[in-house]
């Protein structure tokens, strides 16, 4: 008996925590024997991403709702013939379902959503969640509880999987070699934060409120991550950053310490 077939779509552009959790489960699945398949734009983020660690990926129009990315999407998921669709962003999931309007035989389609916004009860979204979804998959059990209500889901149709966490490799390490590669000094106080720079990870509420603390000479405030709100993060982070005190090392492969050296669970950005 041939391993389950899946097949994710992401149509987001964009590199953060969805992305890179489509792509840790992705390897995580096949490595249980599993087969599986992102489709995704050429030129989104994730498509370059899959290639370093020899993932499959395929690229296909699908960065924006049009007819040349669903009659794309509807052809090729047609040829693959998986057994399972798992779709990620908003746009992805439109033409997935549309596609599968015009399959007849069309497996089964997952919407996963990530974020905590609100989602609208017109007819289309609806119809998204309710029947062309044959289940959902949120990242917190208050993300399900927020979709069944509004929404109106069944219990049974909604499910809470939260992100999972490598341990062998997110593990404690020397925090004194990982203070002295960022130059940071041993003595003082790290306080930080690992998430893409985005408005709604709350970043700026932090830099205001370490720019009123009373500090060490010693102690450092550290922001790792990228993305779009980089540029006016840095703005920001001026008043902090002249003074010596404030460091934005970038997108990072694995950082070490543990609990000794940065006080939060730390994301591969």
């Amino acid at each position: 008996m041939k391993p389950p077939f899946v097949v994710h779509t992401e149509a987001s552009l964009g590199w953060g925590g969805q992305e890179i959790r489509v792509l840790s489960e992705t390897a995580g699945m096949m490595a249980r024997g599993h087969r599986l398949l992102p489709l995704c734009p050429a030129e989104g983020r994730i498509h370059e991403e899959a290639k370093r660690p020899g993932l499959p990926v395929e690229a296909l129009p699908i960065g924006r709702k049009c007819v040349a990315g669903l009659c794309a999407l509807w052809r090729r998921l047609r040829a693959l013939a998986p057994h399972l669709i798992l779709t990620h962003s908003s746009t992805d999931s439109w033409l997935a379902a549309l596609a599968s309007c015009f399959w007849h035989g069309a497996p089964p389609m997952v919407r996963i959503r990530y974020i905590s916004a609100s989602v609208g009860r017109n007819a289309g979204t609806l119809w998204l969640y309710g029947r062309a979804a044959a289940h959902v998959v949120t990242t917190g059990e208050r993300l399900r509880q927020d979709r069944v209500r509004d929404l109106g889901l069944p219990l049974d149709q909604a499910t809470s999987v939260p992100t999972g966490i490598d341990l062998a490799r997110y593990a404690p390490r020397d925090k004194i070699q990982a203070r002295r590669a960022l130059g940071i000094p041993e003595g003082g106080l790290v306080t930080g934060i690992a998430a893409t720079l985005r408005s709604c990870k709350g970043h700026r509420f932090l830099l205001e409120a370490w720019a009123g603390l009373t500090r060490g000479a010693d102690d450092r405030l550290l922001v790792v991550g990228d993305g779009p709100g980089r540029d006016n993060l840095n703005r920001q982070a001026w008043y902090c950053r002249c003074r010596g005190d404030a460091g934005q090392p970038g997108r990072r492969g694995t950082l070490a310490g543990g609990d000794g050296y940065l006080r939060l669970a730390v994301l591969r950005q």
